[in-house]
């Protein structure tokens, strides 16, 4: 029997689940490569961070912050290109491209490496940038959604190409946010369970950043699009 290859971006047809499946499928490289990329520039920080000193701490806490909000920048971006690829609605573009980013960052940032530094037996604290750190959230979640609307704009031939360069960007910016996390928020002896937080980390970004970026994204627009249709 043939067995066809995922099809990438196949929300344009086809069932949710299939769509799901198939971006998983396409994307599960760039979850992996980035993940082991910046497993080595988290090595570089090893022996500071394995002393827990305090100065050290702050320096790590400084660095999974950059990152985070590097990451809702990236992921609403995402979120914005993906959606006009596919809907040309002004506000609901917005309020998609602020509150999929917002979820799916603090899942794939926070709640899972908090969750998964747990389950490895890791005396994790848990800290949420979106409600103690709101005023440093939005400027990066305001400038992500304003630059996928200016690539629409003066670029939208190419919003293909934007949408998968953005998407490879915001899955390395993920991976090297969920790991400062991890070990800014507990876990700095890291290195002696190096496979366990590999695999902990491919799932932090793989799942959270497929659906932020274009699962969720082309689903929402197609359903508007159906929406717009019946009430035409």
């Amino acid at each position: 029997m043939e067995r066809h290859a995922p099809n990438c971006h196949a929300c344009a047809g086809g069932s949710t689940w299939d769509a799901l499946r198939d971006e998983l499928i396409c994307h599960w490289p760039y979850a992996v490569f980035s993940t082991a990329f910046a497993l080595a520039i988290l090595s570089f920080t090893a022996p500071s961070s394995a002393t827990g000193s305090a100065s050290a701490r702050t320096s790590l806490l400084a660095l999974f912050h950059s990152f985070h909000f590097m990451h809702i920048m990236f992921a609403s971006m995402g979120t914005v290109i993906t959606y006009l690829r596919f809907s040309a609605s002004f506000m609901r573009t917005i309020i998609v491209g602020a509150l999929a980013p917002t979820f799916f960052c603090v899942l794939s940032d926070a709640i899972l490496p908090y969750v998964g530094g747990r389950l490895l037996g890791v005396d994790m604290y848990f800290h949420l940038c979106f409600l103690h750190e709101l005023k440093n959230v939005l400027p990066f979640l305001i400038a992500g959604i304003a630059s996928g609307f200016v690539m629409k704009l003066h670029h939208g031939g190419r919003l293909d190409w934007f949408s998968q360069m953005s998407h490879a960007t915001h899955i390395f910016v993920s991976a090297l946010a969920s790991m400062f996390y991890l070990v800014a928020h507990g876990f700095s002896d890291w290195t002696h369970q190096l496979g366990a937080v590999f695999i902990l980390l491919v799932v932090c970004v793989v799942v959270p950043c497929t659906l932020s970026d274009v699962v969720v994204p082309m689903i929402l627009a197609r359903t508007d699009k159906q929406d717009e249709k019946y009430s035409s």
